[in-house]
C-alpha cells in the first residue's frame, strides 16, 4: 500500500474519531456556543473584514471596489509619513517594550517579598497610572513650553538654559518624552499577572531546589520561579507588545495630531488619520493588516524565547 493511500486512510480515521468525540461532548459545545458566537462576531469577523477591505478602495460612502495590492504598494513605496510612523513605532517597541516588561517583573518580584498589607498598597501605587485614563496629561504641565513649565523653570533656575524650550513642539524632544511617559504607564495588566504568578509558585519547590543544588536567589529565579511562571510571562509579553505597537494616545495628546514634522507619528495614529479623518477605510485596513501580522510575528518569536527559560 502506498504512503499516500495510508495517509488518506489515517486522516479519514482521525476525522471519524473526531466526530465521535464531538458527539460525546455536544453539551460542552452548547455551553461554549454563546461565547464562541460573540468571539467570532466581535473578534474574528472584524479581522477578516479588515483583511478583505485592505484589497479594496472603500471610502464608506461607496461600495468597496477591488484594487488588488495597490493599497500595500502605495503604503510601502509612496507613503513617507507611514515609514516615519513605522520607525517611531519600532523605536517604541524596542525601547519601551523590553524595559517596561523587565521593570514590571522586577517590581513584582520585589513587591512579592513584602508583607501582605504593604504588598497590597504597593501594587495599587504601581498599577494606578495604567488605569487612570488621561492622567499622563499632567506631563503637559511639566513640559510646558514657557517659563511656567516645571522642567523649564527648574533648568532656568539652575542655569542650564537661559530661555524656555518647546519640549512638545520641538521634534528633537518629542519621542524621548513620549517614551518616558509610556514607561511610567507600563506597569499594567502584565504587572498584575506577574504578581499573581509569583504568589502561585509552590514554596516546597524552593526547598527541593536548595536540596538539589540551588545556591542563590538568581538560580532560584531562573530554575524555579520563571519556569513556573511561563503562562504569566507569555501573557505579560503579549500585553507589552500590544501596548508598544498600539501606542497613539500619548503621542496625540502630548504632541498634537499631527505632530510637528510628524516626529511623533506612529502606525496607529497614521491608521486613525486615514480611517477616522479621511475615511479611506481600504487604506486604513491595509495599515491595520500589516500591524496585525507584525504583532503576530513578534508574539511567536517571544513565545519561542520564553519556552527556553529554565532549560
Amino acid at each position: 500500500m502506498s504512503y499516500i493511500k495510508k495517509y488518506f486512510i489515517l486522516k479519514k480515521h482521525n476525522f471519524k474519531v473526531g466526530l465521535i468525540k464531538a458527539k460525546r461532548s455536544k453539551n460542552c459545545y452548547i455551553f461554549l456556543a454563546p461565547y464562541a458566537i460573540l468571539f467570532f462576531c466581535f473578534n474574528i469577523l472584524p479581522v477578516l473584514s479588515s483583511i478583505f477591505l485592505s484589497f479594496t478602495y472603500y471610502n464608506v460612502l461607496e461600495s468597496p471596489r477591488f484594487i488588488g495590492l495597490d493599497n500595500y504598494i502605495s503604503l510601502l513605496l509612496d507613503d513617507d509619513v507611514f515609514l516615519i510612523g513605522v520607525k517611531n513605532t519600532f523605536m517604541f517597541a524596542v525601547i519601551t517594550g523590553p524595559i517596561g516588561y523587565i521593570a514590571s517583573f522586577l517590581f513584582a518580584w520585589l513587591i512579592n517579598e513584602l508583607p501582605r498589607w504593604i504588598r497590597t498598597i504597593a501594587v495599587i501605587v504601581f498599577y494606578a497610572p495604567s488605569i487612570a485614563g488621561n492622567l499622563f496629561q499632567i506631563f503637559t504641565i511639566f513640559f510646558r513650553g514657557d517659563i511656567y513649565g516645571y522642567v523649564n523653570a527648574f533648568l532656568i533656575r539652575v542655569g542650564i538654559i537661559d530661555q524656555p524650550i518647546l519640549w512638545l513642539v520641538n521634534p528633537t524632544y518629542m519621542m524621548p518624552i513620549c517614551m518616558l511617559v509610556t514607561l511610567w504607564m507600563s506597569l499594567g495588566t502584565g504587572f498584575l499577572s506577574f504578581v499573581a504568578g509569583l504568589q502561585g509558585v509552590d514554596s516546597s519547590q524552593f526547598e527541593a531546589g536548595y536540596m538539589d543544588g540551588v545556591k542563590n536567589r538568581w538560580q532560584e529565579l531562573w530554575y524555579i520561579t520563571l519556569p513556573n511562571m511561563k503562562p504569566m510571562l507569555l501573557f505579560g509579553a503579549v500585553m507589552t507588545i500590544t501596548q508598544s505597537f498600539g501606542v497613539c494616545d500619548v503621542t496625540m495628546q502630548l504632541c498634537g495630531f499631527p505632530s510637528t514634522d510628524y516626529a511623533a507619528r506612529t502606525v496607529v495614529s497614521h491608521l486613525l488619520d486615514y480611517g477616522s479623518t479621511r475615511f479611506e477605510m481600504g487604506y486604513a485596513s491595509a495599515i491595520a493588516t500589516i500591524l496585525f501580522l507584525v504583532m503576530i510575528l513578534c508574539n511567536n518569536v517571544i513565545q519561542k524565547a520564553l519556552n527556553r527559560v529554565g532549560t
